[in-house]
C-alpha cells in the first residue's frame, strides 16, 4: 500500500447517489445528478444544522453527530437523485399511513417519513450486525466457555455478515452504478488532494481508495465494537446484546476519532490499521466512466465554490503552484 501524502489535505467528502454525487464541505453540499436527458443536474444545501451545535465540536460526541447527520443529509440527496428516474405516469397511489401523514402535518410529513427510514436503517443495521452475529455465537457457550473466545468468533462472524451483505448487493446493476459514483467521488478528491488540476483526465489515473471513505468508517466500527464488547459478559445474551445497543453511540464516536487521523496521517501505524477498510471498500467502489467523472468534478468544485473559493481560481492555483514544503508536511502521530 503506498504511503498516503495529501499536498492539499480537505475536509471535503462524498457519497454516491442515484446517477449522481454528493460532495460536502463544512458548509454547504453540492448535489450533482445525471438526468435521463444527458445534463447534469445541480442542486446546493447547507450542512444540517445539528453540526452547529456547540456540543457536537466535542470529541466522540461530534462523532454521534456526525453520523446521524449524515444520514439524514445522505438519505435526502438520495432520495433526490431518485426522484430524476421514478417513472411517474399519474396513477401511483400513497398509503394510508403517507396519505394520513401528508394530510396531518402538511411539507412536514416528508420529515417525518426520513425520520422513520432514519430509524428503520439503525434498527436493521443493529439486528443484522449486532444481535445477529451474538445469537449465532450464544450456541456455542455449550462448548465454549471462555468469554474472549466467543467475542473474537463473533467479531469474525460480523465482518462475515458485513462482506456476504456488501457482495450480495454488489451484484445488482443498480447498486453496480452507485459503487461506480463511489469510485468517481474518490478518484476525484484524490486528484485535488494531489495538488493536481481537477479534471476527468487527471482524476482517471487516481485510486477509487480514499482513507476518509465511509466503508472505512464502518469497518473502524466493526473492530473498535469487537475490542470494546469483549469486556461484556456472555452470560445474559440479552443483557449482552441490550449493553451493546447502548454502547453504539461511544463506538461511532470512537471511530469518527480514529478515521479523522487516518484521513490525515501517513504515519506507518495509522496506515496499517487503515488497510483493512482501504481492502473492504475493494467491494463498495468500481471503475467509474468519464461520464460519471464528470458528475463528480462538478459536485467537487461547485462546493469548493460555495465554501468561498472560486472554482477556476483553485484550479488555477492547482496548475501553476508549485507546494512549498509546509504544504508537503502531513500530520504524523
Amino acid at each position: 500500500m503506498s504511503e498516503y501524502k495529501p499536498v492539499r489535505p480537505n475536509a471535503i467528502g462524498g457519497q454516491a447517489l442515484i446517477e449522481g454525487v454528493m460532495m460536502r464541505g463544512r458548509e454547504k453540499i453540492a448535489i450533482a445528478v445525471r438526468k435521463p436527458d444527458g445534463e447534469i443536474e445541480m442542486k446546493v444545501e447547507n450542512v444540517s444544522p445539528l453540526e452547529k451545535i456547540k456540543i457536537a465540536k466535542l470529541p466522540i460526541i461530534r462523532g454521534v453527530v456526525s453520523l446521524l447527520a449524515s444520514m439524514i443529509v445522505g438519505l435526502r440527496a438520495l432520495t433526490y437523485s431518485a426522484e430524476f428516474y421514478i417513472e411517474d405516469d399519474g396513477t401511483e397511489e400513497k398509503g394510508k399511513f403517507e396519505t394520513w401523514l401528508y394530510e396531518k402535518f402538511g411539507k412536514r410529513a416528508d420529515d417525518i417519513l426520513l425520520g422513520f427510514s432514519i430509524v428503520f436503517a439503525l434498527i436493521f443495521a443493529m439486528l443484522l450486525f449486532g444481535v445477529l452475529p451474538t445469537l449465532i455465537v450464544s450456541f456455542m457457550k455449550r462448548f465454549i466457555e471462555t468469554g474472549w473466545i466467543l467475542s473474537a468468533i463473533e467479531g469474525a462472524v460480523k465482518i462475515g455478515v458485513f462482506i456476504i451483505y456488501i457482495a450480495v448487493i454488489s451484484k445488482m446493476p443498480d447498486i453496480k452504478r452507485v459503487f461506480e459514483y463511489h469510485g468517481a467521488e474518490h478518484k476525484t478528491i484524490h486528484c485535488y488532494e494531489s495538488g493536481e488540476e481537477v479534471t476527468v483526465e487527471n482524476a482517471r489515473k487516481f485510486t477509487t481508495l480514499h482513507p476518509r471513505c465511509g466503508t472505512s468508517f464502518i469497518f473502524f466500527v466493526l473492530i473498535i465494537s469487537i475490542l470494546l464488547f469483549t469486556f461484556i459478559s456472555w452470560d445474559s445474551v440479552l443483557m449482552r446484546v441490550l449493553i451493546k445497543v447502548l454502547l453504539f453511540p461511544v463506538v461511532a464516536g470512537l471511530s469518527y476519532e480514529v478515521i479523522k487521523i487516518a484521513g490525515r496521517s501517513s504515519h506507518p501505524i495509522v496506515r496499517a490499521i487503515s488497510v483493512p477498510g482501504l481492502m473492504m471498500q475493494k467491494l463498495t467502489t468500481k471503475e467509474p466512466d468519464d461520464k460519471q467523472l464528470e458528475v463528480a468534478i462538478a459536485a467537487f468544485l461547485c462546493v469548493l465554490k460555495e465554501e468561498g473559493l472560486d472554482a477556476s481560481q483553485v484550479q488555477k492555483e492547482q496548475a501553476d503552484k508549485e507546494p512549498t514544503d509546509s504544504e508537503k508536511t502531513v500530520e504524523a502521530i
